[in-house]
């Protein structure tokens, strides 16, 4: 297929979920158990596509790093149980190792409460020809931290700085963090897997009735979960004010893991293609250095 052709149909299959212009921005407007009316993980076209997304991935994974220009930071929000760690595992499995780094962000540590909400974040960004992702990232500065506001206390902030606008400043400055990054060379892609309050609940007693993913489970879950309506308004405002063309988010639907991976891949694969990757050129001198190495290795043993 011709590659303005390709770019057409996978750009048709991801844009409904795609959100670059934050205004107006509706969480409500978005069906979590959607499937693009692919009915089933078992019939061969969705396996077939998710095939051709992880192979097509890491084909340009290889010329991302070959061509050294540009980085790409994958970033992934979510309620618990909506499938990050899986959804990463999956898509990025054809991916090399030494071109891919994943940070996972947990509660902050001392060190980290001694520095600005970012400090840790830009400590953790991608190199050129690289992927970063971030499960979890500096986001949550406006997602937990806002449903939980006592824990500002512990970020040692001046008095003077915890206002009512604290949480329009924090994404205000995310957007900028965001900007400057794509003003670098640094691609941003953002995903919210969004999981129904159905699906949590039935994913959590999996956990439960399961012993080998009795790990999984923390009695602390379902505490937060006591708070969905309170993380689905933060993520929503969230999303409002840091959606834009050079950073979108992709508000993929969760119920249905097989198909969260389907349109994760597409997306990053949809704007790593974009990028107009291409291996170095070789100019003319190193041609004849490789053609000098070629004679000492043929008149070798």
């Amino acid at each position: 297929m011709p590659r303005k052709a390709m770019l057409a149909q996978v750009d048709a299959f991801v844009d409904p979920y795609r959100v670059t212009k934050g205004r107006g921005f509706r969480l409500k407007d978005f069906d979590p158990a959607d499937t693009h009316r692919l009915l089933s993980e078992n019939r061969p076209e969705a396996k077939a596509m998710l095939t051709r997304g992880v192979q097509w991935l890491a084909e340009l994974q290889d010329k991302l790093y070959a061509d050294n220009r540009w980085a790409v930071l994958l970033i992934f929000q979510a309620m618990d149980a909506a499938g990050k760690d899986s959804t990463i595992k999956h898509v990025m499995s054809g991916v090399n190792p030494q071109g891919c780094q994943v940070y996972s962000f947990k509660q902050p540590s001392p060190e980290e409460l001694d520095h600005d909400f970012l400090w840790h974040a830009a400590g953790c960004l991608p190199e050129r020809g690289r992927i970063g992702i971030f499960n979890r990232s500096y986001y949550e500065e406006v997602l937990v931290v806002r449903v939980h506001p006592e824990i500002l206390q512990r970020q040692k902030l001046p008095p003077g700085l915890v206002t009512r606008k604290i949480w329009d400043q924090r994404l205000e400055d995310i957007a900028g963090f965001e900007r400057y990054l794509t003003r670098n060379g640094v691609i941003v892609i953002k995903f919210f897997l969004n999981v129904s309050r159905k699906e949590q609940k039935r994913r959590f007693l999996q956990r439960l009735d399961e012993p080998e993913k009795n790990w999984k489970f923390s009695p602390a879950d379902v505490t937060e979960r006591q708070h969905w309506g309170e993380y689905m308004q933060a993520y929503e405002q969230a999303i409002r004010a840091t959606a834009t063309k050079y950073a979108p988010w992709y508000v993929v639907p969760a119920d249905n893991k097989w198909y969260t991976r389907l349109v994760v891949a597409a997306a990053i694969a949809d704007a790593l293609e974009r990028l107009d990757l291409a291996y170095p050129v070789i100019d003319a001198a190193q041609r004849k250095a490789l053609a000098a190495a070629r004679k000492l290795l043929e008149a070798g043993r």
